[in-house]
């Protein structure tokens, strides 16, 4: 497994997809440093900067680059024969990838959110955003993951969940939002630390069931879809 890892983790890191990665942390890292120098207060650029910005984009844009692309961008290129090929059981070549996926998709969001939350409230704060979204990673990973092998156009629906489920029906139909991987995660946020800036529908029990079965479902769908494929690449 630590083979697959390395493998995966190097691939990512040499793509140039990676570099897609950096705009939006640090677009959200500014905005909170200069909201704050310029003494706008917290209530006024908090939720947009850290809801709006930070968990409706930065997390799940991040975590759809680095989630397609660990097993996706070698189904693509034809390299995923050599892993196929390879004397191992299925899960041993998804949980590595998975487990990559949310590391780096994780440390790539939960710092930012760290340093915004500590800037509007607290290091509570600012602690509960960044294990909040390291739990939303692991979930969004997954999803798009199993989307990865689920259809060859995994970018485009992670974008339709995204920008059509979570951010407009989720800004207008309230029951939607019960399936908002996003709300789950504020949720999970306002119930380490409870604040004025984060404010959702969704019970903490309900964000942090939906979190667990999601996470573990499309992993399993992910694993077993991976079965299917023969050494050629294609799904039988």
């Amino acid at each position: 497994m630590s083979t697959v890892s390395w493998i995966t983790a190097r691939g990512l890191f040499g793509r140039r997809r990676f570099l897609m990665l950096l705009p939006l942390p640090l677009v959200l890292v500014a905005l909170a440093v200069l909201c704050r120098s310029l003494g706008v207060d917290p209530g006024q650029w908090g939720p947009p900067v850290l809801v709006g910005l930070g968990l409706a984009v930065v997390l799940p844009v991040v975590a759809l680059i680095v989630g397609t692309g660990v097993l996706g961008a070698e189904i693509d290129d034809g390299t995923v024969v050599h892993i196929l090929t390879k004397p191992l059981p299925r899960w041993q070549i998804v949980l590595p990838k998975l487990a990559v996926a949310v590391g780096v998709s994780a440390a790539t969001v939960a710092v930012p959110l760290y340093v915004a939350g500590v800037l509007a409230d607290s290091v509570r704060l600012g602690l509960a955003l960044a294990a909040a979204s390291a739990l939303g990673a692991l979930a969004y990973s997954a999803l798009f993951l199993a989307l990865s092998l689920v259809t060859r156009r995994p970018v485009l629906l992670g974008l339709v969940y995204v920008l059509i489920w979570e951010g407009l029906l989720g800004n207008f139909v309230s029951g939607t939002k019960v399936l908002s991987i996003q709300q789950w995660v504020i949720a999970l946020a306002d119930r380490m630390a409870p604040t004025e800036l984060l404010s959702t529908t969704v019970s903490v029990p309900v964000a942090g069931v939906l979190t667990a079965l999601v996470s573990v479902g499309f992993t399993v769908l992910a694993i077993d879809r991976l079965r299917s494929f023969s050494v050629a690449g294609e799904t039988s």
